[in-house]
């Protein structure tokens, strides 16, 4: 659909049940337009009340405060997602992140309108660049999960500042009938390999993060043996919450 004009295409992806009301008002009222919109059918976390998810919704793009501890700062580091798999496992990275390094600044920006990655002057929904560098930055790395084919980011953003330090997570045309968290290792979009992806580009994480490293491994080790012994994840994957100590969602 991407490659229709871009007068008339819209793709969204709302991160949770209160968002997808909001956009799907928005579609059923709209008219001359091929929208497009991916949802799960499992049940998920619900991260924004209504309000902040219209709030959300309207503007397409945003950065959660209450998942982000850069507050008045440069971010150290980006984590981005879109998609609402893709925003669950951004948000456990984020908390595994936050627990091992408490003093590194991370920013969490969520994508529900796709078209708003584009700059402006190639699609009308689009954000200028100056938008764009203000949510991204120039300069930071950005861990991006995507729910889909990873190339798409790239080619929409391709000509921002910060294009080079986009590293992009998505689906690899992996998986079987297996369990919901699996599918997400077998295509390394996993909170475990965000956060790798994350120690990888992050030197000042230092022997602490090449440590981490090697728990997270052992930790898709256990994850394998698990599955194929009990068919389901693991209580801490089934069960995980967004730490109350760290602030809920709007």
């Amino acid at each position: 659909m991407v490659n229709k004009k871009a007068g008339v295409v819209r793709v969204y992806l709302p991160p949770d049940a209160n968002c997808l009301l909001s956009v799907m008002d928005h579609c059923l009222r709209s008219r001359h337009y091929v929208n497009v919109v991916i949802a799960g059918k499992h049940p998920a976390p619900q991260w924004l009340g209504m309000d902040a998810a219209i709030k959300h919704c309207t503007e397409g793009i945003g950065i959660w405060q209450w998942a982000s501890n850069d507050q008045g700062m440069t971010p150290d580091l980006v984590m981005a997602c879109c998609g609402d798999v893709p925003t669950l496992e951004t948000l456990a990275a984020v908390s595994i992140l936050r627990e091992h390094f408490p003093d590194l600044k991370i920013r969490v920006v969520n994508v529900v309108d796709l078209m708003r990655l584009q700059p402006h002057t190639e699609h009308p929904h689009g954000l200028s660049d100056m938008d764009f560098d203000e949510l991204f930055t120039r300069d930071k790395p950005v861990i991006f999960a995507y729910h889909a084919y990873p190339w798409l980011i790239h080619r929409l953003t391709y000509r921002r500042c910060n294009h080079h330090n986009i590293h992009v997570r998505g689906y690899k045309e992996e998986g079987t009938i297996t369990t919901p968290f699996d599918m997400t290792v077998l295509n390394e979009l996993d909170r475990f390999h965000l956060v790798m992806d994350a120690i990888d580009r992050l030197p000042q994480t230092g022997d602490k993060g090449i440590c981490l490293k090697l728990q997270l491994k052992d930790k898709l080790f256990e994850h394998r043996q698990y599955i194929n012994r009990n068919g389901q994840d693991m209580p801490e994957i089934r069960n995980w919450q967004w730490p109350v100590e760290k602030g809920g969602g709007a």
